[in-house]
């Protein structure tokens, strides 16, 4: 798969469909872009072209600690300038758990050059609010004051990014350890920050403010309530609220692996409303006149 140069870093990407409109899709976590291939497939076969990629610090694209803003906002400021490498804005932009977040979020950022957005799994409530912030970065912070930059590279997760990537080894063995500990606090509080409002990311006012084509569909675990998903569908003018099948469980986390059963669902969810948002796009000649 291909590389980008994107601000200071590879990211690791691929492009699925040869022809139409573009849509972006993020997954969730810290797990790369390999698990949305089938549906970006169904979406492609479609008429669409999808761009996956690896965020930063996930996938094989590189591993950067560094940056005063969050984390998230490094990730959406990333892929508006893969997309626009790409020639692919504006873009119908999707994800799941922390792609939803970043999908919003991109939209407050880049409104005009967003198509449509295609919500999975959104994330809110008390329970997300207390478990992410140490998984993301609380668990990585004490692996550095324990055992240094080395305690960091012997995590499960590190040790992933390290096989999907080598390099990323040298580069965070070469860190500070209290340079890594600052920035990944930093990251954290910003992400606490995010955690206060109902729908993780964005505010009252932010989502009566998205003004495209939008469809939500609820997750079923305790991170991911469904109940998240429809707070965010009443918030967001018109959007279309798709549940599927399931109820929610009483576990933390059910792997997105798990959906399998559901994607053509989600996929005709998905290019149901990537139509709707075709049919309200100007069309050359309009767009001359106005």
């Amino acid at each position: 798969m291909p590389f980008a140069q994107v601000r200071g870093i590879k990211i690791n990407y691929q492009v699925i469909g040869d022809r139409g409109p573009w849509a972006a899709l993020i997954t969730g976590g810290r797990r790369g872009h390999d698990e949305f291939v089938p549906l970006a497939q169904m979406l492609a076969n479609g008429g669409y072209r999808v761009v996956l990629h690896d965020r930063r610090n996930t996938g094989a694209s590189d591993v950067l600690i560094e940056g005063d803003v969050a984390e998230e906002i490094l990730w959406l400021d990333d892929l508006h300038e893969l997309l626009k490498q790409l020639g692919a804005v504006p873009t119908i932009i999707g994800g799941s758990s922390a792609g939803a977040r970043t999908a919003m979020r991109y939209y407050n950022r880049f409104p005009s050059e967003t198509r449509a957005l295609l919500l999975m799994r959104v994330t809110g409530g008390a329970f997300a609010a207390n478990r992410l912030p140490e998984m993301y970065y609380g668990a990585f912070i004490k692996a550095a004051q324990d055992g240094g930059m080395a305690g960091v590279c012997a995590t499960e997760q590190y040790q992933e990014r390290i096989a999907a990537n080598p390099q990323t080894k040298d580069r965070l063995m070469a860190m500070d350890p209290k340079k890594y500990i600052a920035v990944m606090s930093n990251w954290r509080d910003q992400f606490i920050e995010s955690t206060k409002t109902e729908v993780f990311g964005m505010t009252n006012a932010d989502l009566a403010a998205i003004k495209v084509p939008t469809v939500v569909i609820p997750g079923n675990d305790q991170t991911h309530a469904s109940a998240n998903g429809r707070l965010a569908a009443s918030k967001i003018p018109g959007a279309v609220l798709h549940q599927l099948p399931i109820v929610d469980q009483e576990v933390p986390l059910i792997n997105y692996a798990e959906w399998a059963p559901y994607e053509q669902e989600i996929a005709q969810a998905f290019l149901d409303l990537m139509r709707k948002a075709d049919a309200q796009r100007p069309r050359s000649g309009q767009a001359a006149a106005s």
